[in-house]
Order: structure tokens, then sequence, then C-alpha cells
């Protein structure tokens, strides 16, 4: 016990002082780009830094990079290290959302309603804050720029002083642009090590990438139209088909911004949810994107730049080794409402956090398009299996229901994955009590939460180490469909594991949770006894229609059942299981440290060797293409060597887990009482055996049914002002109220929370997967 508690204490000093480090270096690097556009830098600091890092191995790429791509790659290896530390926590940062009221402050929503949506009063000021750099830089620039020009300067190039300043403009422009675009591809780097360093998770960043979009694209927009007026005035608009040997690329500017073009127009929210598929294949011009606009800045420019595609292309390429892959396909639900679950193999090894996602590709389908969806099983209760709830609403999610529910069934399909991604931390076990909110498919990452809450009540009702407050006393789930078909998606709450024992109209969850669900049926007076549901489902009597629980009911034994779905594995099927295995973040800091270090060594061996004796760092003998052409060469290499190497290490290791799982199920498929199954859901079978017949989670005291209104979302949080008796008599009550499902719902209950009228103890929070 003593070697545990001084473990911990060691984890938790390496991680403080890892943060710190981390601290100082990310301060360092926002003051790089808060004094680039000072002559304090072009005149004192760039001289010198220019001095010392243009070197002959690296010529005049060498202060860019050392300034700009160095720290933002030493802040990344910094956040691995962080993460993987952090991984034995029970949970990350818990003690300051119960005790912090300041910080709590700053975490509720300000912003309701607006073209950003929901956004905190932390999200705000840093937006704001951002917007405040891009505007010095851009005021900055231009005060500099404008200041050296006059009718003298002007006369000498042949101009007026407004066409100069509009030159010096469509430049400024450009550069601001160039600010905005180096940080636009962190927020979409799915297993991001610095995104959880300053608290972001990977798909609540996405709109944080789309607010960056929308300015990109703008300045360099605006860049380019400023150019064209410019050539146009001074009757030399042949400078748009120009490819300089050793200057600006103008046509390669003009490709690249006429792919990023085609993406902005194609991601307007109207056009990707009615074609999505157009905004989906179109995305993929982001390569193109990449490589003619470091043809057209140079090399030299574009290492501002580095970091941030350096990071998304490790990232990207690792998605598409784990997509290679074809995973293994145990069974499918599907229930009447056409909402369908899939099961999947698991390594053992595979640990994720509720709320966490993965990428879906099945190639009947479509091979090139995946879909999101949320993680719906715990992977401490379900160390084997891992599951997912799929709403019919898209054509591919309908064409995929369409395929399982046909009448002749298929025993196979072919499933790739990418990921699972999730938070680093769990907020919600932080909370004394948590308060969920759900419309219709948004009730599937409650299921996740839910789940983990069942293993942490029952991991702290059996262990004497864990603290007592670590988990919510009780959860109280309101659900809102829109008929009573959609109410067999409340039988996917609790996984069987979970559950000790059924007596008294209740399952018995496992230490001190309590479980209070309240189901609202909108489009529906009363349970309609044409519309049964499966062979368990059972009904309210009739005169108390608008709210009962449904311990009250009369079977019914026409029913419509929830079908399942056997797959048989084939040979080159495989477990889902981390890319990199179980030290994931080891390896990530791995080849973060080794793919750059090989950029570098191949880009100073070339220079030095090879561009050095031919431009002397002139940047004016050898061509700018070329020399562009050779960084996304290198790029590339380094990426894909050090990158697969790593995966093959871990491929092996995993090998040998995964030939076990295949030959227990391949056994299992080969005795004649086998059923064409897993071999490890016979154990869900045992458990289900055990439960009564025909009792359901929806069918017990703990669900209450509402027909025919939806919630009053007002009153109920205000009933959490002063909480139960036993948090009454607690000072530090805290209450998390997560909201999941349509903008409208999730807007009405962050517009709730942050009203001066609800109570303080009411921390919001929106899971959302759309944008």
């Amino acid at each position: 016990m003593a070697a545990m508690e001084g473990s911990s204490v060691g984890r938790r000093v390496a991680r403080t002082a890892i943060a710190a480090l981390f601290g100082a270096v990310l301060l360092g690097w926002i003051l790089m780009w808060v004094m680039l556009p000072t002559n304090t830098y072009r005149q004192k600091w760039q001289p010198k830094i220019k001095a010392r890092a243009n070197t002959t191995y690296f010529g005049t790429q060498g202060a860019s990079l050392l300034t700009y791509a160095f720290p933002v790659m030493f802040m990344s290896v910094l956040g691995c290290f962080y993460l993987h530390l952090g991984k034995k926590s029970i949970t990350a940062g818990g003690t300051k959302m119960k005790t912090n009221r300041a910080t709590a402050v700053w975490r509720r929503p300000l912003l309701v309603k607006g073209p950003l949506g929901i956004v905190s009063g932390t999200e705000l000021t840093f937006f704001a804050m951002f917007l405040v750099l891009l505007i010095w830089n851009l005021t900055s620039f231009l005060e500099t720029s404008f200041a050296t020009i006059n009718t003298k300067s002007a006369h000498k190039l042949g101009e007026a002083v407004w066409q100069d300043k509009l030159e010096n403009a469509a430049v400024t422009l450009g550069l601001v642009g160039a600010v905005c675009f180096a940080f636009l591809f962190f927020p979409v780097t799915r297993g991001s090590s610095l995104l959880p360093m300053v608290g972001l998770t990977s798909e609540g960043s996405v709109r944080y990438h789309i607010w960056l979009g929308h300015i990109v694209m703008t300045l360099f927009t605006a860049h380019g139209l400023c150019y064209i007026v410019y050539w146009a005035t001074e009757n030399d608009i042949s400078q748009m088909v120009k490819w300089a040997a050793n200057d600006v690329s103008n046509v390669a500017g003009e490709m690249a911004l006429i792919c990023g073009i085609v993406m902005w127009v194609t991601s307007i929210p109207r056009v990707r949810r009615k074609m999505f598929e157009v905004f989906y294949y179109t995305h993929h011009l982001y390569f193109l994107f990449f490589f003619f606009f470091i043809l057209h800045v140079g090399a030299s420019f574009f290492g501002r730049l580095l970091p941030g595609v350096f990071l998304f292309l490790i990232d990207r390429f690792l998605r598409f080794l784990q997509s290679r892959h074809r995973v293994r396909l145990l069974s499918a639900r599907l229930l009447p409402c056409e909402v369908l679950e899939l099961n999947f193999s698991k390594s053992p090894g595979l640990r994720y956090s509720p709320t966490s996602i993965v990428f879906v590709n099945v190639r009947s389908i479509s091979r090139a398009e995946w879909h999101p969806f949320t993680v719906t099983s715990n992977s401490s209760l379900e160390e084997e299996k891992l599951s997912v709830v799929i709403k019919s609403e898209g054509d591919w999610s309908k064409k995929l229901y369409q395929i399982l529910s046909s009448p002749s069934p298929i025993d196979h399909l072919d499933v790739s994955f990418e990921g699972p991604y999730g938070p680093a931390s769990t907020n919600f076990l932080n909370y004394e009590k948590v308060v969920m909110i759900s419309g219709g498919s948004g009730i599937t990452p409650f299921i996740s939460i839910i789940r983990e809450l069942v293993f942490q009540n029952q991991r702290s009702s059996t262990s004497p180490t864990v603290q007592k407050k670590q988990t919510p006393r009780s959860v109280q789930l309101v659900c809102i469909f829109r008929n009573s078909e959609q109410l067999a998606m409340i039988d996917l709450l609790l996984p069987l594991a979970g559950i000790n024992q059924y007596s008294g109209g209740e399952y018995n969850i496992p230490g001190r949770l309590k479980l209070q669900i309240d189901a609202y049926v909108t489009r529906e007076k009363g349970p309609n006894i044409n519309n049964n549901i499966d062979d368990h489902r059972v009904y309210v009597n009739e005169e108390r229609v608008s709210s009962t629980t449904m311990s009250d009911v009369v079977p019914k034994h026409e029913a419509l059942t929830v079908r399942s779905l056997w797959f048989k594995p084939r040979p080159w099927d495989v477990p889902v299981s981390p890319v990199l295995g179980p030290n994931s973040w080891l390896w990530l800091a791995a080849i973060i440290s080794a793919s750059f270090a090989i950029f570098l060594v191949l880009l100073g061996i070339t220079t030095r060797y090879y561009i050095y004796p031919i431009d002397h760092n002139t940047n004016n003998i050898f061509p700018y293409a070329s020399r562009s052409l050779l960084n996304v060469l290198f790029i590339c290499a380094s990426i894909i060597v050090t990158a697969s190497a790593a995966v093959l290490w871990n491929k092996k290791q995993s090998a040998m887990e995964a030939n076990q799982i295949q030959n227990m199920e391949l056994g299992a498929l080969s005795t004649p009482s086998a059923s064409p199954g897993s071999w490890f859901y016979n154990g869900d079978r045992e458990l289900e055996s055990r439960l009564p017949h025909h009792q359901s989670l929806i069918t017990t005291q703990s669900v209450k049914v509402h027909y025919g209104h939806r919630p009053d979302l007002q009153k109920i949080l205000e009933q959490e002002e002063g909480g139960d008796e036993e948090s009454r008599s607690s000072t530090s009550c805290s209450v998390g109220v997560l909201a999941s499902g349509p903008k409208g719902l999730r807007h009405r209950v962050a517009a709730i929370c942050a009203s001066s009228a609800s109570p303080h103890n009411l921390h919001f929070e929106s899971i959302s997967f759309t944008w």
C-alpha cells in the first residue's frame, strides 16, 4: 500500500513538473507570434536568431524551424509523457471542479444563440484573445508597411500611393491569414497530445477548426482579390499565370486558393447536412491545398506553419494504418425504432473513456465514407466487447439498417475502424449529482456515462482505497422521444455485467448509485396497445397515461421482438485494438521525436551537400519549387517510416493475443452446440438467463414514462438548487448538467444554466457530435 501511494505521489510530482514546463514553452511560443509584426522582432530579435540558426545545414529555414516548429514538437512530446503518467490516475483534476467556484463560473455558458453556438466564458475569452492577436498582427503589419509609403516612393515604382498601399494590404492579409493557418490543424488532430493538455477533446475541438477555417479562407480570399485588383489596375493581369523560379509562385497560390474555396463552400452547414458525401469527398482536397500552399510561400516561410501540418499528417497516417484492418463484428441487435447496436470483438488491453467515439466504414456501402458513432460499452465492465449504437437517419445508416434487417440475413460484414477517441478525463465523476438530458438518439453518449458510473460505484463499494466522494451519488436521466417505439433504447443503458440482481421491481446497482429515469413520449397521448415493442415490453393502465411507473403493467403477448444477428468471424478479421498498443502515448512520443529528427537529418544533409554549394544561403539561385518539393518529400518519408515501424512492432506484439481470441471463437464455432457468435457472448447469455424472463429496464420502478408533453426543464433544473437531504447538508454540492441531442434542446438547457435565476451549483456540459 505504501509503495502504491509513493508511486502515485511520484506520478503527480512528475506531471506537475511536465505541466509547468509545457506552460512555459507555450507562453514563449505565443510570445513569438505576438512579437512577429513588431520592429523589435525584425530589427533586433530576428537578425540574432538568423545568425545562429541559418546554418549551412538548414539555410534560411533554420530560424523558422527553431523559433516556431521545435517548441510545438517539444510540447507534443511533453504532452505524451504527461498523458501516459495520467492513465493510472482515478480522475484527472477531479478536486478542482468540486471546490473552485471561480473556475466554475468561467465554464458556464455565456453565449447560447448565434453563429458560434454554445460558448463558455473560457472559450469566449480565448477566442477574443485570438482575435486580438490577429488584429494586432493586421494593424502592426499595415502600420509598418504604410509608414514607408509616400508620393516619392510610389513615383519611383510608377504607381499611385493607393496602389502601393493596396499591394501592401494584400501582403498583410496573406501574412495574417498564415498566422491563423498555423493553428488550423491542431483541433482536427484526433490523437493529439496537445489538446488534452489544454483541456480539449478532438470532437469538441472540431468547431474551433470551423471557426479558424472561416477566418483563414476570408483572409486568403481577400488576399487573392486584392492582388487581382492590383494587377488589373497595373494592366499586368499576366501576373496571374506567373511561376517565378526564385520568388512567390502566383499560380501555386491560385491553385491552393481554389482548393480552399471548394472546401469552404461545401462546408457551409446547409450544404454539409444535405450533401454530406459532397462535403466529405471535397474535404480530401486538403493535401492539394498543403502542396500548392508550400509551393506558393516557399519552404522557409512554411517553417512557421509546419508543426500543425506535421502533427496532423502523423495522426492521419496512423489512422490510415488502423483503417486497413477488418475488425471482427460479432453480433447486431435491431430495435424496432430503426436503431441497431453493433458489437465488436475487442482486445482486453484497449482502454477508452466514456463518450469516446469511433469512425466506422462498411465497405459494402461505401469504401471511402467514414461516420462517427458513440461507443456505448465500457472498457472496464466489458473488457472483450466494444459496442456502438446507430440510429437510422442518414442515407448511410439507412442502408446499413436495410442490409441487416433484410429477410435473408447475412453472416458476415466487412467493417473497418478508426479510434476510439475520447476525453482524457471524465469531468462528470467530479459532481455529486448528474442530470442528463437527451433528445432522440442523443441518449447514446449517456449510455457509456451511466455504465462508467456503475463501474465506479461498484469499484468504490468494494475497494477501501477509493474515496467515497469521487463518484456521484445519484443520476437523473431525462430522455425525450417522439414515439414509444424509441423507449427500447432505454434497455441499452445498463450492461448485464453491472447488475447484481433484480428484486422488488428494480435492478440493484452496485454501490450507492441512485438511478432515476424519466422518459417523455411527445407525440403520443398514452401507450398505444397496437404498437407493441418486444416480447417483454408491457404497458400502463389506460387510466394513468400522463405519468406512470412502468411497474403497473399488463403484459402483451403479440409483440415485435428485438432481433439479434450473429456473425461468423473470418480469418482476416481482428479484434479492435489500439494501433500503437497499450503504451500508445509513449509510442506517439517516439514517433513524433523520431520523425521530426529524421526530417531534420534529411533536410540538413540535402541542404549542406546539395543546395548550399549552389545557393550559398542566398535563397536566390536554387528554385523555390524544388526546395519545397524536397521538404514535402522529407516530411512524408519521415512520417511513413517511423509510424509504419511503430505500428508493425506493436502488431507483432499483439498478434499472439489476437490469435488466442480467434482460436477460441473458431473453436466455439466448430462445436455442434455452439451458435455462430462470439465465445465471450456466452457469458452474457448466462447472465441474461439469470434475470427474470420478462423484465427489461423500462418495466421497472426505476423508469417513469410521461406521455403527450415535453419536460419542464426549467422546473427540473431549479429543483436541483437544494438537492436531496444528503446534498443539502453539504456546502459543496455540485450538479453536473449534461445535454445531448438536437441543437434547440442543448441551447435551451444551456440558457437555463446560464440564466441569473438558475442555481449556482449547476455546471453545464454540452455533448454534440454534429457540426
